[in-house]
């Protein structure tokens, strides 16, 4: 039930037709585990905090609250959910660079470890500038390094999609070489991550196609040659046509990790032929949310699991509407506003990088999915972010 709460949580926003309009803020259910667990593997990829207080040049240098972002880390750990670290979610190519993730991927496996969590870690090729003279072999020798330096921490790899591979590859068999010789290396099965162009530009004809159904072949393939050091594949493509159509075609070893922010409660509840599991950047502001529907889901309950995720959706889909590489700036302000951070300032100054009328409806949307738990914190940290952008809210 909704508790309704004091005239101090009305708030005036500005409209996306002009204009403004009244909202009035309303307390959520507050976060909690499911006290039988999930039938699905769920990953939310985890933001940075960021300190707000260094001395640097925003632009330039990282500058890591690492306190505060441990700390929500163990939020989520403490909802059943697994980390998936520094991903884009954690602006991995927008400000957070090879340096800082590793030292972010070490400080978090050491916790999870000690705590007995589920993780698993970003490893990529962004040390290396993509560049004329770069080459194959090159890309090759930057994921080997960031691989090794993963699983030196005892973690999992996430084999993140490469920008140098998207620019040096002349076709679909320079990916093959990659990927066949960057996996054999492994330890542990790891997490392919076909991350589409929408997310980042600089990714456009991965797998050696820009049309996604021929660039699936190429990557079907590299699957079933390594299915063995695959644990499974997250795709980002905001199509669930097109994920259904690659997990009916996975080994039967190889997990569906969806990473579609548009579609995720119908391609989680699966259909007859299967389901996807979830490595999903929208899980890191609607945690309590998912939670309840994940134990709903698994306690076979439908209808609580639709009534929990579905409000969420069009939330999801306005945080990640195009340009959707900027989504980072509204899953940030949503750990403002629920009180898991104390400031909305960000790495690489992307706080700036969504309007004012786009931050308005990610409240309005959050409230009707009863995202606010402490509805006069929200109000007050509104106002705050609106005063400072020339609305009085």
């Amino acid at each position: 039930m909704l508790i309704q709460t004091s005239a101090s949580t009305s708030l005036r926003l500005p409209s996306p037709e002009g204009g403004s309009h009244q909202i009035k803020l309303v307390a959520g259910p507050k976060p909690e585990a499911s006290a039988m667990g999930w039938n699905r593997t769920a990953y939310a990829a985890a933001h940075v905090v960021a300190n707000p207080l260094a001395d640097n040049d925003p632009w330039l240098d990282v500058a890591i609250d690492w306190d505060r972002t441990l700390a929500f880390r163990e939020h989520l750990w403490s909802l059943g959910f697994g980390v998936a670290e520094a991903m884009d979610t954690a602006q991995r190519g927008m400000g957070l660079d090879w340096p800082t993730s590793l030292e972010l991927i070490q400080r978090s496996v050491s916790l999870a470890k000690a705590g007995g969590h589920l993780i698993a870690c970003g490893a990529g090729t962004d040390h290396l500038q993509p560049g004329p003279d770069i080459t194959v072999d090159d890309v090759i020798a930057a994921y080997e390094e960031q691989c090794e330096a993963v699983e030196a921490t005892g973690g999992r790899v996430i084999l993140m999609a490469s920008r140098a591979l998207a620019a040096a590859a002349k076709g679909p068999d320079d990916y093959a070489r990659v990927y066949d010789l960057v996996l054999g290396g492994l330890s542990q099965p790891a997490i392919l991550h076909w991350l589409g162009e929408m997310f980042d530009p600089a990714l456009e004809g991965y797998w050696g196609s820009s049309d996604h159904m021929m660039a699936m072949e190429t990557c079907l393939s590299i699957i079933k040659a390594n299915a063995s050091k695959i644990d499974g594949v997250k795709i980002s493509l905001l199509s669930a046509e097109k994920e259904v159509s690659m997990r009916r075609r996975l080994p039967p070893s190889v997990k569906m990790y969806t990473g579609d922010d548009f579609n995720y409660p119908d391609l989680i509840a699966g259909d007859d032929h299967g389901y996807s599991h979830a490595l999903l950047g929208i899980f890191d502001p609607i945690a309590g949310a998912a939670a309840r529907a994940l134990g709903a889901l698994a306690a076979g309950e439908q209808t609580a699991y639709q009534e929990a995720f579905g409000p969420t959706v069009p939330l999801s889909r306005h945080i990640f509407k195009a340009p959707t590489r900027f989504y980072k700036t509204g899953v940030v302000f949503l750990a403002y506003l629920n009180g898991l951070q104390d400031h909305f300032t960000m790495i690489g100054g992307q706080e700036s990088a969504r309007s004012t009328v786009h931050l308005a409806e990610i409240v309005r949307m959050a409230n009707e999915a009863q995202l606010f738990t402490d509805p006069d914190l929200t109000a007050s940290r509104v106002r705050t972010i609106m005063a400072a952008r020339g609305w009085e809210a």
